[in-house]
């Protein structure tokens, strides 16, 4: 019997995993790119650090759980991305990453899991929504100048990340498991 810290990631989770990494991996470099390109606002960008822990947690759940992992990606980037929302305000295209999320929710699940995608592409976009209409004013007051580069930063961002995830999942079946029940 293989335990579940050994077994070989499936091949849907490991792009999963994948892309986990590449974000815990960038979420440092963003404060860095806020004091390089905007100068101001450093110190409030250092929350965008705060989800860091939580998508590092996407390769041990990973490890019990494949389709953890796999509900677990979006549904933390989207928590982020409303997040980061509420720190840099709407103007600064933060919500961008919204479509990332969908693109995970659309790529991350096999037909048996349709429940759960369905699930996961109405929360994105529930969340999308109250972020739209009821996040308030963003925490650092960025001048309109500020707001454009955060724009800029987070469109290419975004491209790029949408990009890396089209690139990882491209090729992968989505069958259904061995043994796995319709949810």
């Amino acid at each position: 019997m293989i335990s579940a810290e050994t077994r070989t990631l499936d091949p849907l989770t490991s792009a999963t995993v994948t892309v986990a990494w590449v974000l815990v991996l960038n979420k440092p470099f963003y404060p860095l790119y806020v004091w390089y390109l905007v100068g101001s606002g450093v110190q409030t960008s250092l929350a965008s650090l705060i989800a860091t822990p939580f998508f590092m947690a996407i390769p041990l759940i990973a490890r019990r759980s494949s389709l953890a992992a796999r509900v677990a990606l979006p549904l933390i980037g989207t928590l982020d991305t409303v997040f980061e929302t509420k720190v840099f305000g709407t103007a600064s295209g933060t919500e961008l990453f919204f479509a990332a999320c969908i693109l995970l929710v659309a790529l991350s699940f096999r037909p048996g899991e349709a429940w759960w995608q369905r699930f996961a592409a109405i929360l994105v976009f529930v969340a999308f929504v109250f972020s739209r209409n009821w996040i308030g004013m963003p925490i650092h007051n960025w001048s309109s100048s500020d707001l454009s580069i955060l724009l800029n930063l987070n469109a290419f961002a975004v491209a790029s990340l949408a990009t890396f995830i089209s690139l990882r999942y491209a090729g992968i079946a989505r069958h259904r498991e061995p043994g796995a029940a319709d949810q």
